[in-house]
């Protein structure tokens, strides 16, 4: 698995993006829950563990001071430096190994999202319904990115990321092999909606890789006369072998947890039951941090225009990603007369050219970064210094749009149109690093709700884009529906422009309370 540094956070099982889970100093990243939680005292970007558990920053409480410390500030469990139990002191082998078990726990839930691609015709036989039916096996499970948050974000924060993780994986489990059994279309369609619910759900190259691996697996299984049945099978196989690394693998990293386990173990040491975590004054009931979850995104989406024009882009782009499993079998089945194996095949530039984004990530956007980081030494650089690959995305999305239609001819040889998924993927990497990182450096502690927002709006996006492809590519043919794609990235290709020359105006209009520097 990739990781790619300096990014983001972590949504779906532990919770929608809460700031407990991104590091900000260092530049460590991980698709997954993250090892490195911001400190209780940093100013302005703590969460409010002590009052109603909004995302809003409150005034911040300072550490607890060694002098004249009152009765309740003396008992008062933090890390202490360098603290062994603290995740962002562990080594870094250790963080790197958890983010590839985290990486592989997202990839095992984006690649059930469109494994079902390549057996649809299977199904539609033997169910006897539509295609458009067969496109709601794919778009029930993406709609669950959306739905899943909101009731296992809240009960993870109030139990720690590796119980729910638990407890869940095995419903995951459950719901493969009910959609391997159906007998019908409700039943299938129901599982695979439930299926979706408890996955996690990370950023950049897992959530892309997944599901452009999945059609090849599943293309070929159909091509050696496989049933489809088998296809959840499989995917039952690789969700068992996910949860074997979460029970043996996969440590507690939530940091208002950990420090509740350590006053719990100060109890039992000292007999003196004084000794107190800062979750454990929290009086923040479920269905309080449930509303807070579903109401606090929208809520910003509306009131922060920026905000919305970032999550429309950043969702139209993942929803083509899901138009792709329509689109595709059109252009490479229909129009080459390739098998389902061999079409699956089609899709392997775009994690490719997601993989290379990653690497040019590393290797000179970041240490671009860091420049910036050094000269803007003790503060952190401007937000609008996250966009330097957005921009170059911003360019390359539209020429990927504009190649994979105008060389879609049955007549063009198939390696034109194939290759064009290469700069779709670096495209689509590139512009979710710099956007994601935007968000967190401009909204600061309330970069959980902005998040939220992002990911439940693209989460429609993703499952509504596949249910209209058929007919839009019947209609307009391939080369015109993929123009009105490119067209349509023309559009949206200016706004990291925008906001790196009018972001810090912008920012100082907002309403939230963010990073105006």
């Amino acid at each position: 698995m990739v990781s790619c540094p300096d990014s983001l956070t972590h949504l779906g099982c532990g919770g929608l993006g809460r700031e407990d889970d991104i590091s900000r100093p260092g530049n460590g990243f991980s698709f997954g829950p993250h090892v490195h939680d911001i400190e209780f005292a940093e100013k302005g970007r703590r969460n409010d563990y002590y009052g109603d558990g909004s995302d809003d920053v409150k005034e911040p409480v300072p550490k607890v001071k060694e002098t004249c410390p009152s009765d309740m500030d003396r008992f008062l469990v933090l890390f202490e430096e360098n603290d062994p139990e603290n995740p962002f002191n562990w080594s870094g082998t250790r963080r790197w190994f958890i983010s590839a078990v985290a990486a592989f726990l997202i990839f095992n839930a984006t690649f059930a999202s469109s494994l079902p691609a390549g057996v649809l015709q299977q199904m539609e036989t033997h169910f006897n319904f539509s295609g458009e039916v067969g496109a709601l096996v794919l778009s029930l499970f993406v709609l669950g990115f959306a739905v899943g948050p909101i009731l296992w974000g809240p009960l993870s924060e109030h139990y720690g990321r590796r119980p729910i993780s638990l407890y869940s994986f095995p419903l995951f489990i459950g719901t493969q092999i009910g959609c391997a059994l159906s007998p019908n279309t409700a039943s299938i369609l129901i599982f695979r909606f439930l299926a979706r619910g408890r996955a996690l759900a990370g950023f950049t190259l897992a959530p892309f890789a997944g599901p452009s691996m999945a059609p090849l697996v599943s293309g070929w299984m159909n091509v050696a006369g496989v049933s489809w049945r088998w296809v959840f099978w499989l995917q039952t196989i690789v969700a068992g072998a996910a949860l074997i690394l979460v029970v043996f693998a996969l440590p507690e990293t939530f940091k208002p947890i950990l420090l509740v386990r350590k006053a719990e173990r100060r109890r039992k040491q000292t007999g003196d039951g004084r000794w107190w975590a800062p979750l454990e004054k929290q009086r923040v009931s479920f269905l309080r941090r449930v509303k807070d979850i579903v109401t606090r995104p929208f809520q910003m989406l509306v009131g922060e225009p920026m905000l919305l024009a970032i999550t429309l882009y950043m969702s139209f782009v993942y929803g083509v990603i899901y138009l792709l499993f329509e689109a595709y079998p059109i252009v490479f089945t229909i129009g080459h007369h390739f098998n389902s194996g061999v079409s699956g095949l089609m899709f392997l530039p775009i994690p490719i050219g997601g993989t290379v984004a990653c690497v040019l990530y590393v290797v000179y956007f970041d240490p671009i970064y860091q420049v910036a980081v050094k000269e803007h030494h003790p503060h952190h650089p401007p937000p609008e210094h996250r966009l330097h690959n957005s921009l170059y995305a911003s360019l390359i999305l539209p020429i990927a749009f504009f190649w994979f239609a105008w060389t879609s001819y049955p007549s063009v040889s198939f390696w034109a149109p194939m290759m064009a998924g290469f700069p779709l993927g670096m495209g689509t990497v590139l512009l979710y690093l710099g956007l994601f990182n935007y968000i967190i450096d401009t909204y600061l502690a309330s970069a959980a709700s902005a998040l939220a927002a992002t990911v439940i709006v693209r989460s429609f996006f993703g499952a509504g884009f596949p249910l209209f492809a058929n007919q839009m590519y019947d209609k307009l043919s391939p080369r015109w529906a993929s123009t009105l794609l490119a067209f349509i990235s023309v559009v949206m290709a200016p706004i990291p422009f925008v906001l790196r020359k009018y972001g810090p105006a912008l920012r100082r209009r907002s309403r939230t309370r963010i990073n105006d520097v």
